[in-house]
């Protein structure tokens, strides 16, 4: 038989390479975007209110109109780097089979980081708790946690879900953490807090959170650990434990707490956000989310192998070419002239011969 030599398998097509320089314009401008989205939805909610009178959803039409001003701003970012990959992914969200389970994942990290910060102001008996269980606080719970979800996936779609991955292509995930992290304090400085914050502590948490949630994205390359991380621990120490979340105390509650004590164990007036044991326990939860997402970072973190490298297929020996080109023109065998052997029959010890 003839060797026919083979036709290499070409590798499918690299994503196209864009500008590092242009990737990092990209990033601050999803930034100054988010910045600028968060004075539009105001005013755009101060305006509806003054003319519909929304009452106690006006906080939750703020933070829709966020989520909706910011989905605009990151598609048209989109389309000025012309990107051909779908919104979903392009914002961080991917259709998965294991969504829900991120999500959950990450709302159960959250949660137990809000349970461990709240816990020891328990034990030292320094909160005064009280419930309002009227028909009327049940449905501000319920807005409460809607505005959570919209403000907080707000946040992420537009720090993470898109920012943070124009950063990650322009310098590489180890410096694009860093440099988030140093943006995150930054801003945390110039922030204005109630009297008697430990603005240090405070920083320091607003910078250990910004590593847990980069981390999130880079064991996932997606938004739902993160979104879900995000939203258990606004929902729980805003919502669940009634304390100040970032030193806002407008989301309504059945539980209304109110922590008196040192500083460095309640956070003051700012909440658990700038209690110092919040950072042993951000610190802690680290390894944690590797641990819980060693799966999830098997599965959608590693590049996918892409074959590669050269047809070495080698030709064979003229000389053996010959040969069975002279084979397949050799004349064809008489049939009659060929010797057929006959098997033998098996000559038992129970069958007889003729001479007996």
């Amino acid at each position: 038989m003839l060797t026919t030599p083979t036709t290499a398998v070409q590798p499918p097509p690299l994503p196209e390479a864009r500008p590092r320089s242009l990737q990092l314009v990209l990033f601050l401008a999803a930034i100054l975007w988010y910045l600028c989205a968060q004075v539009l939805s105001r005013y755009a909610a101060n305006v509806l209110e003054f003319r519909f009178d929304l009452g106690a959803a006006l906080p939750l039409v703020h933070a829709i109109l966020l989520l909706f001003f910011s989905v605009c701003g990151l598609t048209l970012l989109r389309s000025i780097e012309h990107r051909s990959a779908p919104l979903r992914l392009t914002l961080g969200l991917p259709r998965r089979t294991t969504s829900r389970a991120e999500w959950a994942t990450g709302a159960a990290i959250g949660w137990g980081l809000a349970v461990a910060a709240v816990l020891p102001m328990a034990i030292a008996r320094t909160l005064n708790v009280q419930l309002w269980t009227d028909s009327r606080a049940f449905l501000l719970l319920g807005l409460s946690l809607l505005t959570l979800g919209a403000a907080t996936l707000a946040h992420a779609l537009a720090i993470y879900g898109y920012g943070f991955q124009r950063l990650i292509e322009a310098t590489g995930p180890v410096r694009a953490t860093l440099i988030l992290v140093a943006l995150t304090a930054v801003h945390a400085a110039y922030t204005a807090t109630p009297y008697g914050t430990p603005d240090g502590t405070r920083i320091l948490v607003a910078m250990l959170m910004t590593l847990l949630l980069s981390l999130c994205w880079l064991r996932t390359h997606g938004l739902w650990l993160l979104w879900g991380v995000s939203f258990a621990w606004g929902a729980s120490i805003a919502v669940l434990f009634g304390l100040p979340l970032s030193g806002d105390n407008s989301f309504s509650s059945i539980v209304d707490a109110r922590a008196y004590g040192p500083a460095w164990l309640t956070g003051g007036g700012y909440g658990p956000a700038a209690a110092l044991l919040s950072v042993l326990f951000l610190l802690a939860a680290i390894p944690i989310l590797v641990r819980a997402t060693s799966d999830y970072a098997w599965k959608y973190t590693h590049p996918p192998l892409v074959p590669g490298g050269y047809d070495v297929t080698i030709a064979p020996p003229v000389a053996h070419v010959a040969m069975e080109q002279a084979g397949d023109f050799a004349q064809p065998v008489n049939p009659g002239t060929l010797v057929q052997i006959l098997p033998a029959t098996p000559q038992g010890s129970g069958v007889r011969t003729p001479t007996e």
